[in-house]
């Protein structure tokens, strides 16, 4: 059937039509079997997945930057990924929308009952003892044996390790002085700078893994997100490059002719300009 180029479409963007329920209908006719988009109408969950996960990313990024504007229509495009899994689902006859509504609302009442039930008489720490006594029943009533089992694959490896190392201390496996923690990646950099030494490959990656691992775990016991931490230490080292190639620029050098050292010279320039800064 051909499209009718005349057809009267809703006024999505005004104000007062700028409910969900508006995204919900926009989504519905973007998967019509008759009349809907190709591309939308040819995605399922695993092929949708990977988007929804940038589109978290690029949340968190313009959190990062400060860059509210754009946090916002950010915020639309990941809440648009959430009514698109829930369209697929709801076609399938698996939950709705609506579903996945009343399933978090049901389960943050759960997990504040200093707030929504009668008795208001709890402290942080006894809030945050309920909490994890609650994500606790979810998982045994979800028919998880292990306090391990639905932390996602998925998940980036150290936004991972924080939560297996979170999960762990819950029951009080962990370190309990800072001193010990960062003995631990004395040692695992020690054993790295074995492995290398002995060149064989699997144990150098094990050994990476577990000096990543350890250092993560100082990350969390400081209260600080390792996963920022790279983030603008990869930062950092973009500035600093830049700084080379324009330096190289200026002197009209081509930078895959410059020598390492020329260019750690102008990379301890970099580092002495932003300590003046």
């Amino acid at each position: 059937m051909k499209r009718n180029q005349e057809q009267k479409l809703p006024n999505y963007l005004n104000h007062d039509h700028a409910r969900i329920d508006a995204l919900l209908e926009l989504m519905a006719r973007l998967r019509n079997p008759v009349s809907g988009c190709p591309w939308d109408l040819d995605q399922d969950f695993k092929s949708v997945a990977p988007h929804t996960i940038e589109e978290a990313y690029e949340v968190a990024d313009a959190i990062e930057r400060g860059e509210y504007d754009e946090l916002k229509s950010e915020l639309g495009d990941l809440l648009f990924q959430v009514v698109f899994h829930s369209q697929i689902a709801t076609e399938q006859k698996l939950f709705s929308f609506g579903d996945v509504v009343r399933s978090v609302t049901e389960k943050m009442i759960d997990r504040h009952p200093h707030v929504f039930a009668d008795d208001n008489a709890f402290n942080k720490e006894t809030h945050h003892q309920i909490w994890e006594t609650r994500k606790s029943d979810e998982r045994k009533a979800s028919g998880h044996t292990s306090l391990m089992d639905d932390i996602p694959v998925a998940l980036p490896a150290v936004s991972r390790s924080v939560k297996i190392q979170k999960r762990a201390a819950t029951i009080g496996f962990d370190w309990t002085e800072l001193k010990d923690v960062c003995g631990k990646i004395s040692e695992e950099i020690d054993e790295l700078h074995t492995a290398v030494n002995g060149d064989q490959i699997d144990e150098i990656e094990d050994e990476i893994g577990d000096a990543l691992f350890a250092i993560i775990n100082l990350a969390r016991h400081k209260r600080l997100d390792p996963e920022r931490a790279l983030r603008r230490t990869n930062d950092k080292f973009m500035r600093r490059f830049r700084y080379i190639e324009q330096q190289l620029t200026a002197r009209n050098e081509d930078l895959s002719k410059t020598s390492l050292e020329e260019m750690e010279e102008l990379w301890q320039d970099a580092k002495q300009l932003e300590r003046e800064a």
